[in-house]
């Protein structure tokens, strides 16, 4: 089970982190500033999807890198065409010369996104970050990642330049009856991960689940139960969260095929409102969208619930007409201009 969060202020950088619940493992959409995650929550992470590199979606990788360094735990980053040369200039841009003094060799697996295709390098701590051995590279279908309790979507949108946006899908979630398990006279615990990671991935109904709790004493309390007679009695199966991730988005009419395409129907659609909608010839200008167009966007793709972010500083005083213009557009109730049927920018990399 995750959960999604802002990780500063809507005025502030992009980047939303999602944490899961149950295991040791963090996700993070764009890397601007990231110094309000604590390091144990950076440490968590391991994919990285950045949608651009300007500076404020790409300025944490820095301080990312710092708390991860002399860790064993692989990176796996994703951003779009030119990704490659632009995180290479940042590692070339210090000297490691003692980095082979480090315990844990810390690897860095990045991939760039192109229409055409993916290209993926390898990194290694104790080779200073050179590219290691030779680039792979494969078609690219929308799938980013694919991992056994979730994957990524992506599409490139436009603004002004290739920009990534992404779709996550969190794969069935299994919830345990915890009355069924207190008249089966089993404490909660970490085998319920064990439980959990059978189940999704379909194991017979025979398979031995063991259960264990410490009894109190020092010791360890055991039962080896069937798989089946969990998942008749004792489990709850129900659909995953679907989160979207949009940011940086002319507003057109191919950006908005794509964007409601990528983020249909999701639980939870994070969506930039840069502008208010008295300004939409300069959002378009700088190649954002306005709050009302970030409302009509959620309501045209399906969505459950919007979180705006990536607000213009210049509204710190009217972060609430923010809220209740895409608030009303969201609702039906205010409709923007048709989108300009015109390309201002490249998105096929």
């Amino acid at each position: 089970m995750f959960r999604a969060v802002l990780v500063n202020d809507p005025f502030d950088d992009p980047a939303v982190y999602l944490d899961s619940k149950y295991r040791r493992d963090g996700i993070l959409f764009d890397l601007g500033e990231i110094r309000n995650l604590v390091p144990r929550n950076i440490l968590k992470v391991r994919h990285v999807f950045v949608s651009h590199a300007h500076m404020d979606h790409f300025i944490g990788f820095d301080h990312l890198l710092r708390v991860r360094l002399g860790r064993e735990r692989p990176l796996f980053l994703y951003g779009p065409p030119g990704f490659l040369d632009r995180l290479e200039n940042k590692l070339r841009a210090y000297t490691w010369n003692l980095v082979e003094n480090y315990s844990d060799d810390f690897v860095l697996v990045a991939t760039e996104v192109r229409r055409s295709g993916r290209i993926t390098r390898r990194y290694r701590c104790r080779t200073g970050f050179l590219p290691e051995g030779k680039e792979e590279t494969a078609p690219f279908d929308g799938l980013l990642a694919e991992e056994r309790l979730f994957s990524v979507r992506a599409d490139l949108i436009d603004h002004g330049i290739p920009c990534l946006a992404f779709r996550f899908e969190e794969k069935n979630r299994i919830n345990f009856k915890r009355n069924v398990l207190d008249e089966m006279e089993l404490p909660t615990g970490s085998w319920l991960m064990d439980l959990r990671q059978m189940i999704l991935e379909g194991d017979p109904d025979d398979t031995p689940v063991r259960a264990w709790w410490k009894d109190g004493r020092g010791g360890t309390t055991e039962r080896i139960l069937p798989l089946g007679l969990f998942r008749e009695r004792a489990v709850k199966i129900s659909s995953g969260m679907v989160i979207s991730y949009i940011t940086d988005a002319v507003f057109t009419q191919e950006n908005v095929r794509r964007i409601c395409a990528l983020a249909a129907g999701s639980d939870l659609l994070f969506i930039e409102a840069t502008f208010l909608h008295e300004e939409r010839d300069k959002a378009f200008l700088k190649r954002h969208l306005t709050a009302c167009q970030a409302g009509w966007l959620a309501r045209l793709a399906g969505v459950r619930r919007m979180v705006l972010f990536h607000f213009s500083p210049k509204y710190r005083e009217r972060q609430d007409e923010i809220l209740a213009e895409a608030e009303a557009a969201f609702r039906g109730e205010k409709t923007p201009e048709p989108a300009a049927d015109e390309t201002v920018g490249n998105t096929d990399g």
